[in-house]
């Protein structure tokens, strides 16, 4: 299953390649908590390549390969490339392809351009966020969350909330549930957010259920999943942004009106629609999302190096 593979589409995965993905990466999690290490990918080299800012994905990904006995290269900030002196992002691929690492992944502002980033290299590439478009892995990590808590994905009430146009989360996370039975999707936004058309396509053409809602009171008690999104201001108009960034904010307070309380997920970096004070419920695994990243990339690479 996609070893040597480019990972560019959560539309890629089917049901048994999700559930195998996760399968490996709770196998490489109890190697590590048993106290051992692996050492598989000894002499293999994963080039990072982000174009466009990341905290959490370029971290998990440089932490899984070390963690795997890789080596990692990281193309570093713009103004120490020659990126600086006016070179396009292509012409760095294909000079960095031409040294033959094992992996490169790939994030940039542009939709689309890790399919780009694809057809320039015969390295496999993985898309680790292209502009609005798509967040595969990130996807991976959010549905392995899920299975986690609740030991199975099938009959989820999910409400997807926030930024639904322009979060790239949205997109990829909607597709790979799409791929589980009896699964119930909730779009809570704005109505200037909500999710873009190729995306309500894909889950018309797969018969998923889903709803729309401006205020999540109106459907909170019925979700098992809350993921909040942040407003991608980067991707709007500065007017846009400030129109928008009131309309919604999950507190303590506000959780606490209510009689159940879903599993609250975030992709993180939170700003404001999320508030600190909600870490301490139990409910919240957005910290704990973000750690289980680390071990389905893991399985992820293992897979493509074939190690």
């Amino acid at each position: 299953m996609y070893k040597g593979a480019d990972i560019i589409s959560a539309l890629q995965f089917t049901r048994s390649d999700i559930e195998r993905l996760i399968n490996y990466a709770e196998e490489i999690r109890c190697i590590y908590e048993r106290g051992n290490r692996l050492n598989v990918a000894k002499g293999k080299v994963m080039f990072t390549a982000f174009f466009e800012p990341s905290t959490r994905t370029r971290l998990s990904f440089q932490f899984a390969m070390i963690k795997l006995g890789g080596a990692i290269i990281d193309l570093g900030p713009e103004e120490v490339t020659s990126m600086a002196k006016g070179e396009s992002p292509e012409d760095t691929l294909r000079t960095v392809d031409s040294y033959e690492p094992d992996i490169i992944v790939v994030r940039h502002k542009e939709p689309g351009f890790a399919a780009k980033a694809a057809q320039i290299c015969k390295t496999p590439v993985i898309n680790a966020g292209d502009g609005y478009n798509e967040h595969p892995t990130q996807a991976l990590l959010d549905v392995y969350t899920m299975w986690r808590f609740f030991g199975h994905i099938d009959g989820l009430v999910v409400g997807l909330m926030g930024d639904l146009k322009y979060s790239r989360t949205i997109s990829s996370l909607s597709y790979t549930l799409s791929n589980f039975r009896d699964i119930s999707i909730y779009f809570i936004s704005p109505r200037e957010l909500k999710p873009r058309e190729e995306v309500l396509k894909t889950l018309d053409q797969r018969r998923i259920h889903y709803e729309f809602y401006e205020k999540p009171e109106d459907i909170l008690e019925r979700l098992d999943v809350l993921y909040v999104t942040r407003l991608q201001k980067e991707r709007m108009s500065l007017e846009e942004y400030e129109r928008l960034k009131g309309s919604y904010m999950i507190t303590y307070d506000y959780l606490k009106k209510f009689k159940k309380i879903p599993i609250i997920l975030h992709p993180l970096p939170r700003v404001w629609e999320l508030t600190p004070d909600v870490d301490i419920l139990p409910q919240a695994l957005y910290f704990e999302q973000a750690k289980n990243g680390l071990y389905i990339r893991m399985a992820l690479i293992r897979t493509i190096l074939g190690v």
